[in-house]
């Protein structure tokens, strides 16, 4: 069998199979993905996502993480349009101060 020249990108956490508490776990720590999505993908609530977190990560991580999410993250889908708006309306404001 020939060999491809294709390089293969190793990605540092890849994405887990759908379905499993890994996949909870990852896309938890993921900025971009909402916990509306989880719930949509999984079905877990916020609440049953916390849990899952506080039982699989060290405590000092799951403090990390907790911290994380209430205070810059934008894991909840308002947060997410808001700062989406803020954003909008920067752009808009500097371009007619040009």
């Amino acid at each position: 069998m020939k060999k491809s020249h294709r390089p293969v990108t190793r990605v540092k956490n890849p994405e887990p199979k759908m379905g499993s508490s890994d996949w909870v776990i990852w896309a938890a720590w993921a900025d971009r993905i909402t916990f509306e999505d989880i719930e949509k993908k999984t079905g877990k609530t916020e609440s049953e996502v916390i849990k899952i977190m506080r039982r699989s990560l060290k405590p000092s991580s799951f403090r990390l993480w907790r911290k994380r999410v209430n205070s810059q993250s934008i894991k909840h889908r308002k947060k997410f349009e808001y700062s989406r708006k803020l954003i909008r309306s920067k752009i808009k404001k500097e371009e007619y101060l040009d």
